[in-house]
């Protein structure tokens, strides 16, 4: 390979002297090949590996790293290893000893990408924060499922927030918000969003913003300040689109198993929270530290929370049920057909009230066309109507301790159908009063006991509620005293039954 001043020697030799390339290849003993690209490129020599070269430390890794990022081709696009991921699995599952910068280098060539350019920003302690929802996929009870994450950022000290629901719904958002600002300890002065139509109602000329009155009164309640990206433009909140990408690959790879909303919730606090430890580049304090810092600066938190949810009037139909979202949830028969009742949609669950008192409670179904029963709102209809007790839909569809269905078997074994129905129901009653675990443990004693009547489920249950509240059963409570009885002389029955 030439060196560079016998390429300076080819060129003069060329250029100014006019000779030949033959000539100048004779002359120095070189390939005319040679000649021509000393000729072309007066550059240093570049050096090309006549073979790939060898990888001492890593090469036994390459396979399981060719795996990973195959086996990534079929995962979201925004849900892959990164080389920093594939090193920390290496570490962690395979003893992995070299360096990151050795896995860098070679995932690097392995898929190359193009990276955009930003402009370094810098904020104020508790003045800035950022919001955006992304999507991640998990498995939930088994089953591949794509959830919302709702993912927030402190623009000082960087410390996280990610909370996963069904849907990017406005009490979404809402109840997000709730919990990141308990997780910071307080409330930044402004956030920043993308144009959300949970948030916003359109987008107005000159970069301003209309937005939802409800949005408005969760915003006045926090009294922060709501900043809003110009539309397409979401690199102006380039802290939490990082933090979207950066959680799917460190969080959630490899995908995580879970069987609820909840259980993945507390997944992803316990990792935002193992991020305070980290030091960001170019940052002397860790994030925990910079966030202990920040936290003076942000606005205190309100003495009550917001009702994070969205609430709309609802009818009631001839089988006492209200819809919402395509489902219907049922209400006490008492409110069936009466006046407007208004549903508030919270994350977890439904209220209806009718506007002084809360009328029915249940769990939130993010299905379509389920109607969720409560089998205590029908009572009153089913004492009325004991025939339709064994083909009642509430009652198939109820969740309850077996204990119960033992105990309707042994009323029906004892009692005519009718009979034993009705008291099954005054039993079921006491559920409106007391919690159903507390009624079933009485229900047992009671069969214990060898007395099934609703009074003596009634006194057990009483007396399972600390001392000095049993009482008697309610048949005997309100009978009048036992007259007072005097000694008498016995033996006189005695001497009868001798003769």
């Amino acid at each position: 390979m030439l060196k560079v001043n016998q390429r300076e020697q080819i060129r003069r030799a060329y250029f100014i002297e006019g000779k030949g390339i033959r000539g100048i290849a004779r002359e120095g003993h070189h390939d005319r090949r040679t000649v021509r690209k000393a000729i072309h490129d007066a550059g240093p020599p570049c050096h090309t590996l006549s073979h790939a070269r060898t990888r001492p430390v890593l090469g036994p890794f390459l396979a399981t790293i060719d795996r990973w990022l195959s086996e990534d081709e079929a995962q979201p696009r925004k849900q892959r290893h990164t080389a920093r991921r594939i090193y920390q699995r290496l570490v962690a599952e395979h003893g992995f000893h070299g360096g990151d910068s050795t896995v860098r280098e070679y995932v690097r060539k392995r898929r190359p990408k193009q990276k955009p350019i930003f402009i370094p920003l810098a904020y104020e302690p508790g003045q800035d924060a950022q919001f955006d929802f992304g999507e991640a996929l998990v498995m939930m009870k088994g089953r591949p499922l794509t959830v919302q994450l709702l993912v927030g950022r402190l623009c000082f000290s960087k410390a996280p927030f990610l909370m996963a629901f069904p849907n990017q719904q406005q009490e979404a958002l809402f109840e997000g918000h709730k919990e990141a600002f308990a997780l910071f300890g307080g409330v930044p002065h402004a956030i920043w969003y993308d144009q959300l139509s949970q948030a916003v109602k359109r987008a107005l000329s000159g970069g301003r913003s209309e937005e939802q009155e409800s949005f408005i009164a969760f915003r006045s309640h926090y009294l922060f300040q709501s900043r809003f990206c110009n539309p397409g433009e979401g690199h102006e909140k380039g802290l939490v689109e990082n933090l979207v990408g950066y959680a799917r690959r460190n969080f959630l790879v490899p995908v995580p198993e879970v069987e609820s909303f909840q259980e993945l919730n507390a997944l992803l606090k316990e990792r935002c929270l193992a991020e305070a430890k980290r030091r960001l580049r170019g940052e002397t304090l860790t994030i925990g530290e910079l966030c202990e810092k920040e936290r003076p600066h942000l606005l205190p938190l309100p003495s009550r929370t917001f009702p994070c949810c969205r609430t709309v009037p609802v009818h009631t139909n001839g089988f006492s049920l209200v819809t919402f979202q395509t489902n219907r949830y049922s209400v006490p028969v008492e409110h069936a057909r009466g006046p407007l009742l208004l549903l508030r949609a919270f994350v977890d669950r439904v209220e209806v009230t009718d506007g002084t008192e809360l009328v029915a409670t249940h769990r939130r179904c993010y299905e379509r066309e389920q109607d969720i029963l409560d089998p205590l709102h029908y009572l009153p209809l089913l004492r009325e109507r004991p025939r339709a007790f064994d083909h009642a839909k509430p009652l198939k569809a109820w969740i309850h301790p077996p204990v119960l269905d033992l105990y309707l078997t042994e009323l029906r074994a004892r009692l005519p159908h009718r009979t034993a129905i009705l008291d099954f129901l005054r039993v079921l009653e006491l559920c409106l009063t007391h919690p159903l675990k507390e009624v079933a443990v009485a229900v047992e004693q009671a069969m214990a006991s060898g007395s099934l009547g609703a009074e003596t489920v009634l006194y057990f249950l009483r007396a399972t509620q600390g001392p000095g509240r049993a009482t008697a059963p309610a048949a005997l409570a309100s009978a009048p005293p036992c007259p007072t009885v005097r000694d008498r002389d016995l033996s006189q029955y005695d001497r009868l039954l001798r003769r």
